[in-house]
């Protein structure tokens, strides 16, 4: 399988585990139910993380779900009583 096929793969909630290490279940759930891939959840993480500024440039914004992951990720918002940890 190539890693093209590979990123459209569907997400489970232990790839997000994986790639997003501890995070809220409220966060899990959302991510899940907005239908993006693993390529979008990458790309997120890689923007959350600052592995996409290139040599202080600004990064070009995020579009579509790669953005609504992002937007998730970073939300400080609780939910169901849940904290951020």
């Amino acid at each position: 399988m190539s890693i093209e096929t590979e990123s459209h793969v569907r997400l489970r909630p232990p790839d997000v585990r994986r790639l997003c290490g501890e995070i809220l279940d409220w966060k899990v759930d959302a991510i899940l139910a907005s239908g993006a891939d693993v390529a979008d959840l990458i790309i997120a993480v890689a923007r959350m993380t600052g592995a996409d500024d290139a040599a202080g440039e600004l990064p070009p914004p995020l579009e579509g779900k790669a953005a609504e992951v992002y937007d998730l990720l970073v939300s400080g918002e609780d939910f169901a009583g849940e904290e951020d940890v």
